[in-house]
């Protein structure tokens, strides 16, 4: 077949041009004919929340990425979509995670079809952003009515799109972030962080934006070190800033939790992630709203234990008692399941299931389903 990607890649950075890229590693090892076509601005610097959008790495030897789509340009998006047309691919696949890139993709994909051969693609994250706008309604409409078929992650994405597209949709749950390697001794990892072997860690990982809650976690912490319930154990907040700090210094402030709370307040490179979770004692994802999340497929790659909110898809990927704990997303409901979570012999039965339950998060089953889809659409 003939394959175009439309989304992130390098040298965009983080976990949606990992996803893109490694797809089209797993298409081109099946023998099909793969092109990526990826962006020359993103996003517009006035709307970016955080340092950078991309990495200085030398793009990636193995892949064939233009960088030609601009996001705020009409007329690019116009151009775009005469290429894609006129190279007539068998599909287009597209990633959507939020209503932003609804009128630059819903014209592009418009234009590819008219050819009467390309079928557009969706693998879609979220169709109701977390951080709500007034154009998000009409934006969602444009771009999902002008595609063919959608894989999705999680019921709750699923049950969103219905209100937009009766187009097929099959599910696949969010493979594992594999390029992040593999789990590293403990005390190699925290002497690489520059942390101390004989203390426990519990991890806050990912872009910091308010929905996730990490407030929640902090109010719980705070709560766990009153009662005197910590053990020692100190909580890593391991990610950028998208919002604004001050809120989370305040209550860290305030709850006298400087010592307890390890602000490693920077976007992680991929090469670090690693020493991250083989650090931790297992991760806590205290979410207010959530779809799902690629933070609990890197802790399925490091056999992490996880703490989830029963928010979202979250309980839907992490079964409660087997690799973790699901709580309300309330900070009594955090402090509770850190409690129970810090037993070592139940965070060893977790580590242990973990490598169970990961076999279901595939790339080559996510590849399948899209490959599937294929057939549906055009058929």
């Amino acid at each position: 077949m003939k394959i175009l990607i439309l989304g992130p890649a390098h040298p965009y950075r983080g976990g949606l041009a990992s996803i893109m890229e490694t797809m089209a590693r797993i298409f081109s090892r099946r023998g099909d004919d793969v092109r990526i076509r990826t962006f020359t601005r993103q996003y517009p610097a006035l709307l970016f929340p955080g340092k950078s959008q991309t990495v200085d790495t030398p793009p990636p030897g193995d892949l064939c990425i233009c960088r030609c789509v601009d996001t705020v340009n009409p007329l690019n998006w116009l151009r775009v979509g005469r290429i894609v047309r006129r190279e007539r691919p068998d599909f287009v696949l597209m990633k959507y995670w939020t209503p932003f890139m609804a009128p630059c993709f819903g014209t592009i994909a418009r234009i590819a079809r008219r050819n009467g051969h390309t079928k557009v693609l969706c693998q879609i994250d979220n169709v109701e952003p977390h951080e709500h706008h007034l154009t998000d309604r009409p934006f969602n409409r444009y771009y999902l009515r002008a595609v063919d078929g959608f894989v999705y992650m999680s019921e709750q994405v699923h049950r969103e799109l219905a209100a937009y597209t009766d187009a097929p949709a099959l599910f696949s749950p969010h493979p594992l972030f594999e390029h992040f390697g593999e789990r590293v001794d403990r005390t190699e990892a925290c002497v690489r962080l520059g942390l101390d072997p004989a203390c426990g860690y519990a991890l806050f990982f990912g872009l910091i934006r308010d929905y996730k809650g990490l407030d929640l976690l902090l109010d719980a912490w705070a709560a766990l070190k009153r009662a005197g319930r910590l053990g020692g154990r100190k909580l890593i907040v391991a990610g950028e800033f998208y919002t604004s700090p001050e809120r989370y210094l305040r209550q860290i402030a305030a709850n006298g939790l400087q010592e307890e709370v390890l602000l490693h307040d920077r976007f992680i490179p991929d090469e670090q992630v690693k020493y991250y979770f083989s650090a931790a004692d297992f991760v806590v994802q205290p979410y207010r709203t959530a779809t799902q999340s690629g933070v609990t497929q890197i802790a399925y790659q490091f056999c992490t234990p996880m703490i989830v909110t029963d928010v979202g898809g979250l309980a839907e990927i992490v079964p409660d008692g087997r690799v973790g704990f699901v709580c309300p997303p309330t900070a009594e409901g955090v402090a509770a399941a850190v409690e129970r979570i810090a037993d070592p012999q139940t965070l060893a039965r977790f580590r242990e299931n973990c490598l169970d339950e990961r076999k279901r998060f595939s790339w080559e089953r996510m590849c399948d389903r899209i490959t599937e889809l294929y057939g549906l659409v055009r058929s």
